[in-house]
């Protein structure tokens, strides 16, 4: 007598196209009934900070680091937008769906598990990212700054930055009990980040213990990146910026995916 196999139990921690498709579709659709309100929030404010800081800083210093400031700025800010459109919707999103909403809980019911879940919201918000991220450099074009075939790459590389800050703020909110652990990631983390990632002043006018730490911040990193795609590519040293950025990716994908875990399952 044959004795039916049973169906072999689904591995923990495989990422399933149909699973990811299935989170994506879910994000996409629920994202046609705000995109209005986090376009705008995701680009109005770089944008004001390209205009503030380009044409009223810009009329004071001019040039800077070889190039006008409007200029350096316009390229400068790719990043913040990328900022502001991966990290803090994440850290947001994530919590209330988990806390309020339980979202995850109704997802996680469905043949998906929690690796499939974070990546798969990680990718959707690297997806935002990489367009938003560009608003800036267009609002830049507007106003001088010259196209070129580089700025092609700008896409790719806010993508990959958006990735790694949309798992930085997963993990945030995986490990954050309320709302208010957010001030101390915001105040203590992102805004020093932000302040010392070349978007509005040279790293080199820094002091040298600033400048070695400044090597670290991925935002700096998507900067120059952005920068050079616009104004010329410096080969190996790009390459190794490019690294600095999915390396970032890859170890806060991990450490959100295990936060989720720990606030989801264990």
């Amino acid at each position: 007598m044959t004795v039916a196999t049973p169906a072999r139990q689904r591995r923990l921690g495989r990422l399933e196209r149909s699973a990811l498709t299935g989170v994506l579709v879910r994000e996409v659709v629920n994202f046609s009934s705000y995109w209005r309100s986090s376009t705008f929030s995701s680009t109005v404010e770089p944008t004001i900070y390209l205009l503030a800081f380009g044409f009223g800083f810009g009329a004071l210093v001019g040039r800077i680091g070889g190039y006008e400031y409007v200029e350096f700025v316009g390229t400068g800010t790719v990043a913040t937008a990328v900022l502001f459109s991966s990290a803090f919707p994440a850290m947001f999103g994530t919590f209330v769906k988990y806390q309020f909403q339980r979202t995850y809980d109704a997802i996680l019911a469905a043949p998906v598990d929690t690796e499939e879940l974070v990546t798969a919201e990680a990718l959707w918000i690297a997806t935002r990212a990489g367009v938003y991220g560009c608003v800036p450099l267009l609002v830049a074009i507007a106003f001088g700054l010259d196209p070129a075939w580089g700025m092609l790459a700008v896409p790719l590389i806010a993508w990959v930055s958006g990735f790694g800050w949309a798992c930085f703020g997963i993990s945030v909110a995986g490990f954050s009990k309320s709302f208010e652990n957010f001030n101390y990631v915001v105040s203590a983390v992102l805004t020093p980040l932000f302040l010392v990632a070349g978007t509005f002043f040279p790293l080199d006018r820094l002091p040298g213990w600033a400048q070695f730490l400044g090597n670290f911040n991925p935002l700096h990193h998507c900067v120059e990146l952005v920068r050079h795609a616009a104004f010329g590519w410096e080969g190996w040293t790009d390459l190794l910026r490019l690294g600095v950025l999915v390396v970032f990716g890859l170890v806060v994908w991990r450490i959100a995916i295990r936060a989720m875990t720990r606030k989801l399952i264990d």
